[in-house]
């Protein structure tokens, strides 16, 4: 099977991602799309297996097959979370319905290290940018901000939400430049701080319920598979 018709014929949720889901989408924003797709049971008896990942077919878009999804999830993978959360879906399917009723089911206490680990490696990066050439890439500034605010609310509160709401403007001017560095380096190190700080009494559990969704991935294969 083409890999391309999964996509078109087997995707269970799809939805959008990136600026145009967190609020912060400008006239040349691009829309970037992201979907999960169930490859058919049988695919799965031959010795080529269906792929677990999927670029295209519409240009910025990617998508997953359920099962790796899942696994990513299930890691706290911070844009496989976020994903699960976009306030903008374009497709949904009986099984993403499950799949979205699942989603507090993959949020624990890992969070706190999956999405520091990333924020600290976009955070030397735009070190390094700075360093180089005096300035930072703009853009990937705001989006680290958005990032570790959301990050601590996550944990504050056990519940994701990606768009930024009220803190739209001023991320945007992080993004034209406006705000300093040295203003932008205080604000990632005060918002790592007190993510740190949330993490000490966050209400998410320790571990995700990976039985849970072992249960609906079992579910779903069987149906297909009939």
């Amino acid at each position: 099977m083409d890999p391309h018709d999964l996509v078109r014929d087997h995707t269970v949720y799809a939805c959008v991602m990136g600026s145009r889901a967190f609020g912060l989408a400008t006239e040349d924003s691009d829309t970037d799309r992201r979907g999960v797709y169930l490859a058919p049971t049988p695919l799965f008896w031959h010795f080529d297996k269906p792929p677990t990942h999927v670029d295209g077919p519409a240009d910025e878009q990617f998508s997953w097959e359920l099962e790796r999804f899942c696994e990513l999830a299930l890691r706290a993978n911070p844009n496989i979370l976020e994903c699960l959360h976009s306030p903008l879906v374009e497709e949904l399917t009986p099984v993403g319905e499950e799949l979205l009723a699942l989603r507090g089911a993959f949020l624990s206490r890992r969070v706190h290290e999956t999405f520091a680990r990333y924020a600290v490696g976009q955070r030397k990066k735009l070190e390094a940018d700075v360093r180089v050439h005096g300035a930072p890439r703009w853009k990937h500034a705001m989006h680290l901000l958005r990032l570790l605010k959301s990050s601590r609310d996550l944990l504050r509160t056990g519940e994701l939400r990606i768009d930024v709401g009220e803190d739209r403007e001023a991320l945007l001017a992080v993004k034209r430049g406006e705000v300093p560095w040295s203003e932008v380096d205080r604000r990632m190190t005060r918002l790592t701080e007190e993510t740190d700080r949330a993490a000490t009494r966050t209400p998410l559990p320790q571990e995700p319920d990976r039985p849970r969704i072992e249960n609906f991935l079992f579910h779903t294969r069987r149906t297909s598979a009939t």
